[in-house]
């Protein structure tokens, strides 16, 4: 029996724009494209919601429906960071994670040693983790495999935690509506309801053959999710790109030296995680990652430099020189080099 978690960030973009600009809060807001560009809501928050304004809605409808709407420019590289520190945390729980979307991801925690092995308890210390070091919610479904763990994530949004145990399936799929199976969009939705079924409860009555003549090969589909069945596993995504730690500190270190005194030990964390690695990879560039007190943030890399603590240190250094505030959370880490692919690359062309 596999211990699936499914992780959904709340308003992601908005909540981060929220973060950075507590202006932004308590009002409705969405990031997105200009509406005199045909510009497209990204995402809003839940007041934005409140007046029916949707993610990949036309900008110009969204005013419509709420004139006192607020569209801010979306910043891709600041959400591409927080996603990377989310995963970060991910990574301490398990490796099998399987990204959905930079918000979005599914965990496999079948074998987390962690808190006894209870998913329920590692969902919980992921969620307080986000919202204590990142400042943001996210919301996470437990179930037994992945068509269920994403239907809990929805249950209790926002910042919320839902739980279906094994012994909770039968019960709980029963009283689902077919609209809410992976793979049912409006028309199959619409055509099981013109069959008579609306619930999973009905559609259970229907053969397996029978569901394949009405839809397919995606009848046999049916007959699985109609039954909690969902076999598939957490697909691991790509290779790794680099190895990092970081610390978020519970007081801001107040200036270089601060940070300074602090990189030896950030360097022997690194050099475990960097342990843990197999030969298909070779490390290669350094890099140093600074936030400052009010979540601006900075990443300097350097090719050809060595992995030393001199070498990092001129890294830090030149990074807080961006900045030169108090830092509220450091890391290290390096590039990493996948020679598996690079060998699989030589493979092709030697054909």
């Amino acid at each position: 029996m596999r211990k699936i978690i499914h992780i959904d960030a709340d308003c992601f973009y908005a909540a981060i724009e929220m973060r950075d600009d507590p202006s932004l809060a308590n009002r409705p807001m969405a990031v997105g494209g200009a509406a005199d560009r045909r510009g497209v809501i990204a995402t809003c928050n839940y007041e934005a919601r409140a007046w029916g304004v949707r993610s990949a809605m036309p900008s110009g409808q969204a005013l419509k429906l709420c004139p006192d709407l607020l569209i801010v420019r979306p910043r891709m590289e600041v959400y591409k960071e927080v996603s990377r520190e989310i995963h970060g945390i991910f990574r301490e729980y398990t490796e099998l994670i399987e990204p959905l979307s930079l918000d979005e991801a599914y965990l496999d925690v079948s074998d987390s040693p962690h808190f006894s092995g209870s998913a329920t308890r590692i969902a919980q210390d992921i969620r307080r983790r986000v919202a204590m070091q990142l400042h943001i919610t996210v919301s996470a479904g437990v179930a037994p495999n992945k068509f269920l763990a994403k239907i809990a994530s929805d249950w209790r949004k926002p910042d919320g935690l839902f739980v279906i145990t094994p012994n909770q399936v039968e019960e709980f799929v029963a009283a689902l509506p077919v609209s809410k199976l992976h793979g049912v969009g409006k028309v199959t939705a619409d055509k099981l309801a013109r069959l008579g079924i609306r619930t999973c409860l009905e559609l259970r009555d229907w053969e397996r053959l029978a569901l394949a003549r009405e839809f397919g090969s995606f009848g046999e589909r049916l007959w699985n999710l109609a039954r909690g069945i969902d076999e598939r596993r957490v697909q691991v995504d790509s290779r790794r790109q680099s190895v990092s730690v970081e610390t978020t500190y519970d007081q801001d270190l107040p200036d270089l030296g601060a940070c300074l005194e602090r990189l030896p030990e950030l360097l022997e964390q690194l050099s475990v995680r960097m342990a843990r690695l197999d030969s298909s990879y070779r490390p290669d560039k350094p890099f140093v990652k600074i936030k400052f007190h009010d979540f601006t943030q900075t990443t300097l890399e350097q090719a050809g430099a060595s992995r030393d603590l001199d070498s990092y240190r001129l890294l830090l250094g030149q990074a807080y020189a961006r900045g030169e505030k108090p830092v509220r959370l450091l890391g290290v880490g390096v590039r990493l080099t996948d020679l598996r692919g690079v060998s699989e690359q030589l493979e092709l062309f030697a054909h």
